[in-house]
């Protein structure tokens, strides 16, 4: 029996996903969370072997909740359930610890099928994302500026995008403001960016937010 935990900030969904899941006899849900401290949470209190997970929720979002769910629970699959497309988020998600990566528009029997996959503790990468792969490895230096950047910059760089302060990231990644500042810098660098105005326009025109 399979495991599973669902995140997800719509309750509909977690609805929708675990009566799919009930209609396969080697799956099981075990708990639900509507964002990424909750999916901490549930980690933390329940035995998982495969947790599919949203990426935007407001709170804590799948980004900022994949590295400590990857460090308290190293061994649970992560599968990544999102509405962007793969060309987005599925890089830089993978590199930081995610065991697969669909999107919502996907056939359903392809989330049974990743579920399945990385239950045995493999990752479950569709041809398109293998397709960026082999992009990725064929020219490094043509990479997009985002994917330069570590996880935690990543993180910083889509918050200050969508306009949050300084104070309001620390306060959600548990840091200092001060070392808000320092990722900041840091990242203009490496983006070539001079501004916040410039970091939402990059995110809009990359389809990384909305």
């Amino acid at each position: 029996m399979i495991k599973i935990g669902i995140v997800d900030d719509h309750a509909i969904v977690r609805s929708g996903l675990k009566q799919f899941f009930s209609d396969h006899v080697d799956l099981r849900v075990v708990g639900e969370a509507s964002n990424g401290r909750e999916a901490i949470d549930l980690i933390r209190n329940t035995e998982i072997d495969v947790l599919v997970m949203d990426l935007s929720m407001p709170g804590q979002t799948g980004l900022d909740a994949l590295g400590m769910i990857r460090a308290k629970a190293p061994d649970v699959g992560i599968l990544i359930l999102s509405g962007y497309p793969e060309e987005h988020y599925a890089m830089n998600l993978i590199r930081q610890g995610a065991s697969g990566y669909l999107n919502k528009e996907c056939d359903p029997m392809e989330i049974v099928n990743a579920v399945r996959t990385i239950s045995l503790g493999r990752r479950y990468i569709t041809p398109a994302v293998a397709d960026l792969l082999a992009q990725q490895l064929n020219r490094k230096d043509d990479a997009p500026a985002h994917e330069l950047l570590s996880e935690r910059e990543f993180q910083v760089f889509l918050k200050l995008s969508k306009g949050e302060t300084a104070g309001d990231i620390a306060k959600s990644l548990s840091l200092s403001v001060k070392t808000v500042s320092t990722y900041r810098t840091r990242l203009m660098e490496k983006m070539n960016l001079a501004s916040n105005s410039d970091l939402t326009y990059y995110a809009l025109k990359n389809k990384l937010i909305d």
